[in-house]
């Protein structure tokens, strides 16, 4: 190829570069735009020179502190989802003796551990993220947990500690594969005025909750530490907090005054004790329309008073607390305790919504740290390992009334109860079933796996056998092969699942005894 023929093909790949950039401005993808009118994105107007930027918030721990001290959004911003996720708990689904059930919930009222872990979550949202140490007596917290060396009462509880009191060990991270793999390996605690001072905590000891969730780069700047809640709104907690506080100073400015005062250029030009005089006039109005409610002014002058208008303010200022609400999702009724306008407004709705979202948030964040201090806390409270199939459920914060469990209990029953009399199921079954309704219904929890057991290998019922005792032998001679009918009994060949023995021997023997009487 010459060099003739080489400038042709750059100068066609140049032309091919220019159609493409040229097509590109001109053919939109995803969204609208008309360059003429300078309207959409990417036009030349004033939308169009957007820009976001980093508040890095998250960092300055005074500020989040300040703000956390002083401004209740903020407050219940951190700490309406904590509460609202360690406030009802859960319930044990595994197969245990009530006893030692009841021994768990003990437990966590004892040393306090769901206050403890609301504290986490606390601090985990303001800051960024936080653990919650397990306080094992006699082990070095340094060390991997084992949880088969825990015994009896060697559990003492939680202590938690926020992100600045801790420095992630960022050259040392766990490469075990597993959900903790790419996370610190330890916890060095750095503040030598708490009780864990100058200790190092092995990840497997601590219960870790993070604020916001980061991607890969933005976590490395964080220390591996998630970001505050508060970042991602601050920008609407400003303008919130702004227009609030201008409403309130509103409050002095409502009545808007203009004083007229005759040939007022020259007085100011004059100075001296013309000015002077003018100054203490004013001061004179002001001080009896403050305490009298007077205004005196010469006859010359001219005052004229308008009053300032607030509708509107209300509008505004429940825009921006809508904004708050979508950026936390917490509803209104429960971020700032309002109730819902409109005659069929009852919010029952927003907060269904609201408990389907901190319920989800429980499955994420709370599922696996409450799994492993099961269990140490099962081992220490009842000196043995968490029994096969040990599960849990966080306790549904819509709370039923006496009113809706009993209706609850009185169709679970039921519904049991007639597919047991149909042959469905068995009893041991139907026991399972109540049990498992127990949380929706608050009964059927005593019932034991010795009694389903129990029930399994009971002996299947016998027949149900219908009798009247006025009904007397026919008589007259048998046919061949045929067995004498004996009144009226019949025998029912499908098993009912009752056992009828008792009540059959009660009718023969009152049968019998008419039969022997009319004889």
């Amino acid at each position: 190829m010459n060099r003739n023929q080489r400038k042709t093909l750059q100068r066609a790949h140049k032309a091919n570069v220019a159609a493409s950039a040229n097509a590109k401005r001109w053919i939109s993808g995803d969204s609208f735009q008309n360059f003429e009118a300078r309207v959409g994105l990417g036009t030349n107007n004033q939308a169009s020179q957007y820009s976001y930027g980093f508040d890095f918030i998250s960092r300055n721990r005074v500020q989040l502190e300040a703000m956390y001290r002083s401004s209740w959004v903020v407050g219940q911003a951190v700490d309406v989802v904590a509460e609202d996720m360690t406030r009802a708990g859960v319930d044990l689904d595994a197969d245990m003796d009530p006893a030692d059930r009841d021994k768990l919930t003990a437990g966590f009222e004892r040393m306090a551990l769901w206050d403890r872990i609301n504290d986490t979550i606390k601090w985990g949202r303001l800051y960024g993220g936080a653990i919650a140490v397990m306080l094992i007596d006699g082990q070095n917290p340094a060390t991997p947990l084992r949880p088969d060396t825990v015994t009896r009462d060697q559990f003492k509880g939680l202590f938690v500690l926020d992100r600045w009191l801790v420095q992630p060990s960022l050259t040392d991270l766990v490469t075990e594969m597993g959900p903790d793999m790419g996370m610190p390996r330890y916890y060095d605690v750095v503040d030598d005025s708490i009780a864990l001072r100058r200790q190092r905590i092995h990840y497997s000891r601590v219960l870790r909750i993070d604020g916001v969730e980061l991607p890969y780069w933005q976590k490395i700047s964080e220390n591996l530490w998630g970001q505050s809640v508060i970042e991602r709104l601050i920008d609407r907690l400003v303008a919130f907090d702004s227009t609030t506080v201008g409403a309130a100073q509103l409050v002095y400015k409502a009545h808007l005054r203009t004083y007229k005062v005759e040939k007022l250029r020259e007085v100011i030009a004059m100075g001296g004790p013309a000015l002077e005089a003018l100054v203490k006039n004013v001061d004179f109005i002001r001080r009896y329309q403050s305490n009298e409610g007077l205004t005196l002014i010469d006859a010359a002058d001219d005052m004229q008073v308008d009053t300032y208008q607030f509708s509107g303010l209300d509008n505004v200022l429940m825009q921006f607390g809508q904004q708050l609400s979508g950026a936390l999702q917490i509803p209104l009724v429960r971020l700032f305790g309002q109730s819902p306008a409109g005659l069929s407004a009852t919010g029952e709705s927003d907060l269904r919504t609201y408990y389907d979202n901190i319920k989800q948030q429980q499955e994420r964040r709370l599922r696996a740290p409450l799994t492993r201090l099961f269990e140490v806390l099962v081992r220490s409270e009842l000196g043995k390992a968490p029994p096969e199939g040990f599960a849990y459920q966080f306790t549904s914060l819509w709370q039923l009334s006496d009113t809706e469990k009993a209706n609850n209990a009185k169709t679970v029953t039921e519904a049991v109860t007639t597919a047991l009399d149909a042959g469905l199921i068995d009893t041991a079954t139907g026991m399972k079933e109540l049990r498992a309704s127990s949380h929706a219904t608050g009964i059927f929890t005593s019932i034991t796996d010795e009694q389903i057991t129990e029930a399994e290998n009971a002996p299947p019922p016998e027949p149900e056998l219908s009798f009247d005792p006025d009904d007397r032998p026919q008589e007259g001679p048998e046919e061949p092969g045929q067995a004498r009918r004996t009144g009226k009994a019949v025998q029912d060949a499908a098993p009912t699942g009752r056992a009828a023995g008792g009540r059959v021997g009660q009718w023969l023997s009152a049968w019998r005894s008419r039969r022997g009487a009319d004889d």
